[in-house]
């Protein structure tokens, strides 16, 4: 008998069990995790849906869902907001299966528009399918300079570059300093930024596998900053910002390598450079690294409309938006951002 429920993060028997399973499935990723519930609910103030697949008492599946309302961007079922992937995470193909058609009763007695499923891996060939994403991931290996000499010339030199230059990392217990910098970031990219308080629930929440690594000059000016998620034996660079000097000083670089030898001398087996969009300057960055893109498969029921939506800054409709908000004074847009960056995700 397979059975599909919902988990209560009041039972923490349930949600013990729910972390030991997606630990344990090799298709659950650190987006998978329970804790993922209380961040969307209390900083985002979205409701979740955490169904899991049981047969005989033990999880076999899970599939976070949080559904996203917004008179402006719509209105989805999606498994799941602020995540790179975190579909359907299964260890038998019939709670998969399962798993999604619940959703999908779900998404319809919500009314939603669409269901967005983000799956690493295609589940349904007639769902349509978002290509514009593609993820990044490498093997570190055990050594060090074997590691150094793995990037590519041109980078490596760029690397060497930041050594040369004094630059130096340290590891942060708050997010101040990331967030300055984080903030400054998305602003000259003329997107809004989160709010400081997510990134400090992420820290609250996950404890030490959330790592705030950042890269000062010689003579401790603050040039650049990235948040990291640790899982199982991979880390995952997930936030970042640089200051407008780092690049003439090799910090972006010379600030991965740095996660790379301190996450290589913690034995972490996975760098995962997270997820991009093709044609992007991020995207050819980590090509330059040395890293192949994987397509990513972001699935989708539609319900409401008949395409995928296009909620990112490469839909050109957003472009006067964009050249607007990088205008707006860093100040009012902090202020703003976070009322309108809950509703993409």
């Amino acid at each position: 008998m397979l059975t599909v429920k919902l988990l209560d993060l009041a039972d923490s028997r349930q949600a013990k069990a729910w972390d030991e399973f997606v630990l344990a499935c090799p298709g659950a990723t650190f987006f998978h995790r329970s804790g993922w519930q209380q961040i969307i609910r209390r900083v985002f103030r979205h409701p979740t849906f955490f169904l899991y697949a049981e047969r005989e008492g033990a999880i076999v599946g899970v599939l976070p869902l949080a559904h996203v309302k917004s008179y402006l961007f719509g209105n989805a079922l999606v498994s799941l907001p602020f995540t790179v992937y975190c579909g359907v995470a299964a260890i038998d193909p019939k709670a998969g299966e399962q798993l999604e058609a619940e959703a999908i009763g779900l998404a319809q007695k919500l009314g939603v528009d669409h269901l967005e499923l983000r799956n690493v891996e295609a589940r349904h060939a007639d769902w349509p399918t978002q290509d514009l994403y593609f993820t990044f991931r490498k093997e570190i290996l055990p050594d060090e300079e074997a590691n150094m000499l793995a990037i590519p010339r041109k980078q490596r030199a760029m690397v060497r570059k930041g050594i040369k230059n004094g630059l130096r990392s340290e590891i942060d217990s708050d997010v101040h300093r990331f967030f300055a910098l984080y903030a400054d970031n998305v602003h000259r990219h003329g997107t809004p930024a989160l709010p400081r308080r997510y990134f400090q629930a992420l820290q609250q929440q996950f404890g030490d596998d959330v790592e705030v690594l950042t890269v000062v000059g010689p003579e401790g000016q603050l040039l650049s900053s990235v948040l990291s998620f640790y899982f199982r034996d991979e880390i995952l660079p997930y936030y970042a910002g640089d200051d407008f000097s780092a690049r003439d000083l090799a910090a972006n670089d010379f600030k991965y390598w740095e996660l790379m030898r301190r996450a290589c001398a913690k034995g972490v087996r996975i760098f995962d450079y997270g997820r991009s969009k093709h044609g992007t300057g991020p995207f050819s960055f980590k090509k330059n690294w040395g890293f192949e893109p994987t397509p990513l498969h972001y699935q989708y029921r539609l319900f409401k409309r008949d395409s995928i939506p296009q909620n990112n800054p490469s839909n050109a409709k957003y472009r006067l938006f964009i050249e607007a908000w990088r205008k707006m004074p860093i100040g009012v847009a902090n202020w703003l951002g976070p009322h309108i960056v809950r509703n993409l995700g």
